[in-house]
């Protein structure tokens, strides 16, 4: 059995080119756009928007030439992405509906248990078109899993998660409901499940999350969130088959106990990366749920970064801030950073900084990251005084 091995540093190098993090940009405009998402399987959603939402914070940092309306034109236009669930709430590319047709039909029971109050709903979308739930006169507490809500957003989201309706569009964070199979390209709508067992579900799944990172391993983690009846056995026995199937390459990092797994068909790129130095060095702010940071321990381990993402603790609890993100700077996590929320027609601020102890800030690194920050106000439409870092 092939076995990659490689020192920490040598890791860095490996993930930020993997990522598009290195050097000159790797992907560039709409195509780079899918092209990144491809590689990865999805990026993850999140509603809040203090400098932009996370996924808008994941492409800035990869994308050359992105605008704040790319990503909806992909979504919502193009209609080559679309928002369903893979690991929490994400965005992956429309040609991946069929392979989450167990997701849908594990809420196809709810829309079962409540039809005579779902058909309706149903039909009236059929009838007049697309709708979010303050269009529905339906206003008749039921439960849901935040707890008692109107059945007109129950109804909705219950068709939505299994897959009945799909986003048509949204209106900041409101979201807009069609018939899926009004939005769906005719080829997919409809495509029975293309797993014939759970096994080969977990490892498609398990192969798709070592991509959305780039090298993980067979530990508990964040990034196995959201797959459907995988606990540690079953994930054991998926790690077994692929590896088995040589479909996923065991890499032996310097320094870390438990072994790395990349996906085989990778392993050239990542080999590039770590063994390539780029012509130019750049650095990048992350997004606080960004695919590198999926797995906040390996994190730590590789990069010696403890990261935690503050928002939901209470002020007193923080060790940092609300919203916090961190700053690579070619291989190396070297800062975080708390934005100002952003305001049109406001330039960006930072309300605090914090370089990681032991780096050692020349003005090249102070220079980087002032035009990663520049690059970040410029997707925002508006402008950045240079601060003091």
């Amino acid at each position: 059995m092939t076995v990659l091995t490689m020192t920490k540093r040598q890791a860095g190098q490996a993930l930020a080119a993997y990522h598009g993090l290195a050097g000159d940009w790797t992907f560039k405009g709409k195509e780079g756009i899918l092209a990144y998402i491809r590689r990865v399987g999805c990026i993850q959603f999140d509603p809040l928007n203090v400098v932009g939402t996370n996924p808008e914070l994941v492409l800035q940092s990869r994308i050359d030439g992105l605008d704040q309306s790319m990503l909806g034109e992909l979504l919502y236009e193009d209609r080559k992405l679309i928002d369903y669930w893979d690991k929490m709430m994400s965005i992956f590319l429309i040609e991946d509906w069929p392979y989450f047709a167990r997701s849908r039909g594990r809420h196809q029971a709810w829309c079962t248990a409540n039809q005579a109050s779902v058909d309706p709903i149903y039909a009236e979308i059929e009838e007049r078109g697309v709708v979010c739930s303050g269009d529905l006169d339906y206003g008749e507490k039921v439960s849901w899993a935040w707890g008692p809500t109107r059945l007109s957003r129950a109804a909705l989201e219950g068709l939505y998660h299994a897959g009945h309706l799909v986003i048509h569009h949204k209106v900041k964070t409101r979201k807009y409901y069609d018939l899926a199979k009004r939005v769906l390209p005719p080829d997919l709508y409809g495509l029975a499940d293309p797993f014939e067992t759970e096994e080969q579900y977990h490892d498609w799944h398990v192969l798709r999350r070592i991509g959305s990172v780039g090298l993980l391993w067979n530990r508990p983690s964040d990034a196995w969130l959201g797959i459907l009846g995988m606990k540690t056995r079953e994930r054991h026995a998926a790690f077994a088959r692929l590896l088995a199937a040589r479909r996923i390459t065991e890499v032996r990092v310097e320094g870390l106990e438990h072994p790395l797994y990349a996906r085989t068909e990778d392993v050239p790129l990542l080999e590039r990366g770590m063994t390539e130095e780029p012509a130019v060095r750049r650095a990048s702010i992350l997004a606080p749920l960004d695919n590198l940071l999926w797995d906040r321990k390996l994190v730590q381990e590789l990069f010696g970064f403890e990261y935690r993402w503050e928002v939901y603790k209470p002020a007193a609890e923080r060790k940092y801030g609300y919203y916090v993100l961190p700053v690579l700077d070619g291989d190396r996590l070297v800062a975080r950073f708390e934005p100002v929320h952003h305001k049109a027609g406001k330039p960006l601020t930072i309300k605090q900084w914090w370089w990681e102890e032991g780096v050692v800030v020349d003005e090249g690194l102070r220079e980087r990251v002032q035009q990663s920050l520049e690059r970040l106000a410029s997707f925002l439409g508006t402008g950045y005084a240079r601060q003091e870092l």
